[in-house]
């Protein structure tokens, strides 16, 4: 891990972060059996944040304070030393905001813009994203792209022909795929998957076309916001001996851990990654324990995710399962830093 001080790296053992369920007209009343939450009263919950800046610490000497707040507060700790590949330099803000998505009704076609954008606007970046199919239906599918030919006139007028769909790419997704989906690309999610998302932390979406729902649609900036042709789609994995990379783009890193039962944490980062600064350990399937000396152990169960500060002490993960390599599905997120936000 990052060489801190002893006294400052015992202060930040990894911790759980609580979710926090945001509520949207495509979602589900019911998030059994990935979080103990049922939507008996209002909007059905479409999301939940997983590294919000609402979301709160759940355990640790910091159980209770709000991920906001924390980075706000212990850049440095959180995210490594200034001088350390530009982490703290970058700003004091969380740098992913990470999501499930849960989508019973179609979403908006929407867009994104990038950081350019973003900042006319007024705003402090712009949003890419990427998202890993943690369940699939048969036939389920997301719309990532336009297909060839299409101009932003066929798109406008799709809008107003309620026709849009029909300019739209479509993707089959199965459990395990990633699909990257890059600022300024139209997208949607349809029915039938729950997705696991991440982003640059950033809320930022521009609605072209919700299907009569009501909600307000920015079609002015999402027609700005569009590009054509992007990069988005499907992302085939990288395959190692020691992890899986899903997905390595500017703003974020995405890989999927084996552990044999139990494993350290000096094993997480890469070849490639000298300091990683600050990582995060979701489950995607099975249970988990996060043992080191001098701090409580700390529970990971399938949808939980954990924060690993730059200033983490070292620590060992266990499969509760025991040595069946198959039955923790351990994702790794860790931040990127691109030479803009430098």
């Amino acid at each position: 891990m990052a060489s801190f001080s002893q006294s400052t790296s015992s202060a930040w053992p990894p911790f759980r972060i609580a979710p926090f369920f945001s509520e949207r007209v495509w979602g589900y009343r019911d998030l059994h059996p990935w979080y103990d939450m049922v939507a008996e009263s209002g909007e059905p919950i479409g999301e939940a944040w997983l590294t919000g800046d609402q979301c709160v610490a759940a355990t640790g000497p910091h159980a209770g304070q709000t991920l906001g707040a924390l980075f706000a507060d212990n850049s440095e700790a959180l995210l490594g030393p200034s001088g350390s590949g530009g982490k703290a330099a970058a700003g004091s803000a969380s740098p992913l905001l990470i999501k499930v998505i849960f989508a019973r009704q179609k979403l908006s076609v929407q867009v994104h813009p990038d950081d350019k954008m973003a900042q006319k606007y007024g705003d402090p970046r712009g949003k890419t994203e990427c998202w890993y199919t943690l369940q699939a239906e048969p036939g389920a599918q997301v719309a990532c792209g336009l297909k060839p030919g299409v101009t932003l006139d066929t798109v406008k007028a799709g809008i107003e022909s309620d026709t849009l769909e029909a300019s739209l790419n479509l993707l089959d997704v199965v459990p395990g795929d990633m699909i990257f989906v890059d600022a300024g690309t139209v997208h949607a999610i349809w029915p039938g998957s729950i997705l696991l998302e991440t982003q640059q932390n950033c809320d930022l979406t521009y609605r072209m076309y919700d299907y009569g729902r009501g909600r307000e649609l920015h079609i002015a900036k999402s027609l700005e916001a569009t590009r054509l042709k992007t990069r988005a789609g499907k992302v085939p994995p990288k395959v190692f001996s020691d992890r899986s990379i899903l997905i390595d783009e500017a703003y974020f890193r995405v890989e999927r851990i084996p552990v044999a039962g139990s494993r350290a944490s000096g094993t997480l980062p890469g070849k490639d990654e000298a300091d990683p600064g600050l990582q995060y350990l979701f489950s995607a399937r099975g249970a988990a324990k996060i043992c080191g000396p001098g701090f409580d152990p700390v529970d990971l169960p399938m949808g939980a995710i954990l924060a690993i500060p730059a200033a983490s002490p070292e620590f060992t993960i266990k499969d509760l399962a025991g040595l069946n390599q198959n039955s923790l599905e351990l994702m790794r997120i860790t931040p990127r830093w691109p030479e803009a936000n430098r």
